[in-house]
């Protein structure tokens, strides 16, 4: 049985393909367009996935869709006649999508892949709910959904048993936790459905200084129910998410390409704080619903790894299991496991252990495209090229390194990913400035060997996909000092050999040449564009950046044999 789901048409559209309720390949649409978080139907992460199983579209079963576009155009068309006339014009700029794709999407769908079987559709927070529980290893679980907004909900909380989800308790449109953090992401001069995670990286700079005048902004309760002051916020009816009230409040917002200020910096460490705190209270409630050991999440705002790490630290739940592909391109996975173990009440045959979902390339591929660019490389077996990419991180320098299937959501994990040595203390802002492109506030992650994970956390806990910021041992942060946060904190990734494969190999390597189990792995791309998905993809962003080698598979690449050359030819 073949089962594809689709999320699109909001942002990080993706598909996902089962095979017989087990994943066969997953990817974001953004991967092949090259449009970061690209929303459009994903007809090219379709074509990959069906290319993957060696299957045309009328093998498949069932195609799948993450939400219910009625009753989304239903709260669309509410919210707009509540907030006429201040909302006319976002009402006729959205209409003619509506009308032409978003509330036809069975034959939108059938005419895209010239398919002609049955279409199901999963409301939105239960495709959410049914990615991190039906991914998840626990037969029982509290499961937490919170995001910008699907249909209505915009937070839920879930009990999943077996095959089934229940929803216990939900709160909706306007009032949402994304939309909060979005409406300050934007007042902070930051992209909305973008920057939010700059949002967290830059509250580790500063201190809750507005966390009590943040309190006008949204009412929450003991149990996490919470309701926006609405008087702050325009989103229900203008494309801008903050309204004026809020700039009374809080003054002049940054300009987009302003100086980042210590109230800025503030202003970041209160949202967050506030965040957390609301977070934790509807964990802590839906412990109490549901008397669990085991906790899921997914949506959106769980890609706050921050607070992901303050509800391991908080010890409510014994496990927790955080979607890694947590925003809408995760919900096309849900979308598929909801309706190949609820709906058709199939038995659970899943487990994500990994993210390795997306495409591949052979050796032969890989050869014949760097041949035709007339690129230098030496090819060397898989011992050599852990062994010199190691040596090449000993001493400082920065290696791009392409192996295997890409990783699904976003976080790199060892397959499209840059490389460099955490212990140098000039390393972190030597990536941000010349190889990333980007902010000087932003942090880099560490990968570290699972069985040194308690040399610098008190945990012993495998994280393999780097969803879960916590503190690092106090005597430990300068030997990883490039990938520990001007807080005290790391994001870490755990790798182990059956999973990582040549990734935790080269970490061994590194280890057994520096004394230091874990080096800095950031993904493999530049600001404002995705993770890298081809050896093409990988080849041009290696020639535009200081990076001084470039991995890809068993080809080693350096940048002082090519870098005229190839910017000459390009």
């Amino acid at each position: 049985m073949y089962i594809l789901g689709i999320s699109c048409y909001f942002h990080d559209s993706a598909a996902c393909l089962l095979k017989d309720g087990i994943v066969v390949a997953a990817a974001e649409e953004e991967r092949f367009t090259r449009i970061k978080h690209d929303n459009n139907f994903p007809i090219n992460a379709i074509n990959y996935c069906l290319k993957e199983a060696r299957i045309n579209p009328n093998k498949l079963n069932y195609v799948v869709f993450y939400e219910k576009p009625f009753q989304k155009f239903e709260r669309i068309l509410q919210t707009c006649v509540e907030t006429f006339p201040y909302s006319f014009k976002m009402f006729k700029e959205a209409l003619p999508q509506w009308i032409a794709e978003k509330l036809r999407m069975p034959g939108v769908i059938r005419k895209k892949l010239d398919y002609k079987g049955e279409v199901l559709f999963v409301p939105h927070h239960k495709s959410h709910a049914a990615s991190a529980f039906f991914a998840s290893p626990f037969e029982k679980a509290a499961i937490v959904t919170i995001d910008a907004v699907g249909e209505w909900t915009s937070t839920a909380i879930h009990y999943g048993e077996g095959n089934e989800i229940k929803t216990l308790k939900v709160i909706n449109f306007p009032h949402s936790l994304g939309l909060f953090y979005s409406a300050i992401t934007s007042y902070l001069g930051l992209k909305v459905l973008n920057d939010e995670y700059k949002v967290m990286g830059l509250a580790g700079w500063g201190k809750p200084v507005y966390y009590k005048k943040f309190k006008k902004l949204v009412d929450f309760k003991e149990d996490g129910s919470f309701k926006l002051n609405m008087k702050y916020f325009s989103y229900t009816h203008t494309e801008k998410m903050f309204s004026d009230e809020l700039v009374k409040e809080f003054g002049k917002p940054r300009e987009p390409d302003g100086k980042i200020e210590r109230k800025h910096m503030n202003f970041a460490a209160s949202l967050q704080k506030i965040t957390e705190d609301i977070i934790l209270r509807i964990v802590k409630h839906a412990y109490e619903l549901t008397n669990s050991e085991n906790l899921c999440m997914a949506g959106g705002v769980a890609l706050n790894s921050v607070a992901n790490g303050k509800i391991l630290m908080s010890k409510i739940f014994k496990n927790v299991f955080f979607q890694p592909a947590a925003t809408d391109a995760g919900s096309a996975l849900g979308a598929a496991l909801y309706a190949y173990n609820s709906i058709l009440g199939m038995k659970r045959r899943y487990v994500m252990k990994n993210v390795f979902l997306g495409p591949k390339f052979s050796n032969r591929e890989i050869k014949e495209f760097l041949e035709s660019k007339n690129v230098k490389f030496t090819k060397l077996s898989k011992k050599e090229i852990v062994k010199a990419t190691a040596e090449a991180l000993a001493k400082n320098k920065i290696i791009g390194w392409f192996q295997d299937r890409m990783e699904f959501g976003p976080r790199a994990l060892g397959h499209r990913s840059i490389l460099a040595n955490a212990s140098n203390p000039r390393m972190k802002k030597i990536l941000n400035e010349k190889v990333k492109h980007r902010e000087w506030f932003r942090p880099f992650a560490p990968s570290l060997l699972f069985d040194e994970v308690e040399r610098y956390f008190n945990f012993n806990l495998d994280m393999p996909f780097m969803i879960i910021t916590l503190p690092v041992k106090k005597e430990k942060r300068r030997e990883i000092i490039s990938a520990t946060h001007v807080d005290g904190t790391a994001r870490p990734q755990t790798t182990i050999q059956k999973r990582e494969n040549i990734y935790h190999e080269l970490i061994e390597e590194f280890y057994s040449l520096t004394g230091i189990p874990a080096i800095i792995n950031t993904s493999f791309n530049l600001k404002g564009e995705p993770i890298v998905c081809s050896p093409e993809d990988a080849l041009n962003d290696f020639m535009k950046t200081k990076m001084d080698y470039l991995v890809v598979e068993n080809f080693l690449i350096s940048k002082g044999e090519n870098h005229k050359f190839y910017t000459q030819k390009r």
